[in-house]
């Protein structure tokens, strides 16, 4: 985590808000548990930016964004129960339906009424499935690779761990070398080793089998997809759609059908980048993304 700094050198005064200029890392209580935070910007401000990552991921997937949008407005993210640095609380079951009314939970925790939802991976389902139920407290949805996948069938290793037995198999033999070779074969321009290392890091026992059960508990996610369509479509929500052309989970076909349920959005191919565009062409991400938010006031 970041080492203490004086206020001097970690902040600046805009508007008599003292606003540190780096993310910072913290915790919070969030019903009966614990959960790690990253954030930027004005932190008492009741709207805010809220980052939810996917698997395998955490709250430091998102450490760049965080610092670009906290510049313009109060950016948060958080490691979602049993990844990352947090554990989830005794009975958590790890599900798609659980995991969204944890948002709803740090949300309160965080103090945040309105909220622009930014979303990767896993944290699509999740995070719309959230929104889809508090209509009201969405500003703004921007969508990382992920989204509304009608009639989506899942890559081959999430078949893998959706299958009793094969995924238990699969998630105890995979090792450090392995995981660095699989994750970063897959994307179109690689990917930096810390950031993999990282995401290794938080890849333990714990966490591997909350992906076994959140995978299985999410066989139907294509199936369901339209059902939760139709109910954002009749918000209009804004919203933003970065898709790397170049994803070997979510194919890039998906980009412009997120219209289906945002039929505003504005989308932003990026061909050649892979599942993380934020991470492998962090700049243009963070400008489409920044842009976007300053677009919305």
């Amino acid at each position: 985590m970041p080492a203490d700094h004086t206020p001097e050198e970690s902040a600046r005064q805009e508007g008599g808000t003292t606003v540190p200029e780096q993310p910072e890392w913290s915790t919070i209580q969030v019903g009966s548990g614990v959960t790690r935070i990253l954030e930027a910007g004005p932190r008492q401000a009741s709207e805010a930016t809220v980052f939810i990552h996917g698997n395998p991921g955490s709250a430091g997937d998102w450490v760049g964004p965080v610092a670009a949008v906290g510049q313009i407005g109060r950016a948060v993210a958080f490691d979602l129960p049993d990844f990352g640095q947090s554990e989830a609380p005794p009975g958590f079951g790890n599900t798609v339906g659980e995991y969204a009314a944890f948002v709803g939970q740090a949300l309160d925790a965080l103090g945040v009424a309105r909220v622009n939802l930014v979303l990767h991976d896993f944290g699509g389902p999740i995070g719309l499935l959230w929104a889809a139920g508090n209509l009201d407290r969405v500003a703004s949805v921007t969508l990382f690779n992920t989204g509304i996948l009608i009639g989506y069938r899942w890559h081959t290793m999430a078949r893998v761990w959706q299958t009793p037995v094969l995924g238990e198999i699969s998630q105890a033999i995979i090792s450090r070398p392995v995981f660095r070779r699989v994750v970063s074969s897959a994307e179109p321009r690689g990917l930096p080793r810390p950031f993999l290392d990282e995401m290794f890091d938080n890849y333990d026992r714990r966490t591997r089998s909350a992906v076994l059960r959140l995978y299985r508990s999410a066989r139907d996610v294509g199936d369901r997809a339209a059902e939760l369509a139709a109910v954002l479509a009749g918000a209009d929500i804004p919203a933003l759609v970065v898709w790397g052309g170049g994803d070997s989970y979510l194919p890039a076909r998906f980009a412009e059908a997120q219209r289906e349920a945002f039929p505003s959005a504005e989308i932003h191919p990026l061909p050649d980048s892979g599942h993380w565009p934020f991470i492998d062409d962090p700049d243009a991400s963070n400008v489409f993304l920044t842009s976007f938010l300053k677009s919305l006031s």
